[in-house]
């Protein structure tokens, strides 16, 4: 593991080892961001998918034809419960993580970073991407990533950022922002949350609506 530059060096001191945990949708960027951001602070990144197949010995696509979604999302807790033990790691989570309220009392263990971007940048993103995606192994995968977009964006909201994207964002100047709003994360985690602070993607300027 690389140290962190000096400007985030601080910041990684105040993180005290806490986990930032990335949610959001299949082809949110989650793993593209998550690497440099680990990066940036001096921490290790981890695809939580990628430790759920190494703990259940199969790819996620033959768990679901095995288990169904119902037996993923089993074992997806196991590992996340697993993952929580650990510490000073960027997590790049599966985009259904949400679905269980059981999940959130992990993911609140340390920061939550919502990675959003439209339906229409998920799915050119998926389309190019040769991953098979189960939930999306339907006629219209469109219709589907809609449906599932609609039904977990109120579960994302109880993230602690918001990082609005557009196709243009490039994942390491994500990274740099998400490191640029983490200072005020940290100061507001003992107050009250009523809504996710919101860093917008526009041309690199970082506003921020706070909790």
């Amino acid at each position: 593991m690389s140290s962190p530059p000096l400007a985030a060096a601080e910041l990684t001191h105040r993180l005290r080892g806490l986990n930032l945990y990335l949610v959001g949708m299949m082809g949110a960027g989650k793993s593209a961001v998550g690497r440099p951001l680990a990066e940036a602070l001096g921490y290790r990144f981890l695809d939580a998918d990628q430790v759920l197949e190494q703990a259940a010995g199969r790819p996620i696509p033959a768990i679901f034809e095995a288990d169904g979604e119902e037996g993923f999302r089993e074992l997806e807790t196991a590992v996340l419960d697993r993952i929580t033990g650990w510490h000073s790691l960027v997590v790049a989570t599966g985009g259904g993580v949400v679905t269980r309220p059981v999940n959130w009392g992990h993911l609140h263990q340390g920061v939550v970073i919502w990675l959003d971007a439209p339906a229409e940048l998920l799915l050119d993103r998926l389309q190019a991407d040769p991953t098979p995606r189960p939930l999306l192994a339907t006629e219209d995968p469109a219709a589907r990533l809609e449906t599932l977009l609609q039904a977990r964006r109120p579960l994302y909201a109880q993230a602690d950022l918001r990082v609005e994207q557009r196709g243009g964002d490039d994942p390491r100047a994500v990274a740099e922002r998400v490191v640029a709003a983490l200072p005020t994360i940290l100061r507001e985690r003992t107050q009250p949350p009523t809504a996710p602070v919101q860093l917008q993607d526009a041309d690199g300027r970082l506003t921020q609506s706070l909790n």
